[in-house]
């Protein structure tokens, strides 16, 4: 009987330890993921605060310090919203599946 028992604790012991891999597997993923999604986050932050360039203010109202700080924050936070709103531009989800299928290691 003791026999049965330690084949039962075996069992039970491999199947923890290919669940713990499949945990710290779902933790790499998710955690690739985001790092994919951030990226995606700050190149719209960086594409936007170009094109925000290319538009001439008018000069009728002077712009201050603090404006120009909270346009940039705006302009950050609306980055980071579309990029987690469902797959954002895609940036982030073609990038995920290159490092998933192997084709660029990190």
């Amino acid at each position: 009987m003791k026999i049965v028992n330690n084949s039962i604790l075996t069992g039970e012991l491999e199947n923890h330890h290919i669940l713990h891999a499949k945990m710290e597997k779902i933790d790499r993923d998710e955690a690739l993921m985001e790092a994919c999604r951030e990226f995606e986050a700050l190149f719209l932050s960086m594409m936007f605060k170009e094109m925000k360039k290319t538009v001439p203010e008018s000069g009728l109202v002077e712009k201050s310090l603090g404006t120009q700080i909270f346009e940039d924050m705006y302009i950050e936070e609306i980055s980071n919203e579309i990029s987690k709103k469902d797959s954002g531009l895609g940036i982030a989800d073609m990038m995920y599946q290159q490092f998933k299928q192997g084709y660029v290691s990190w």
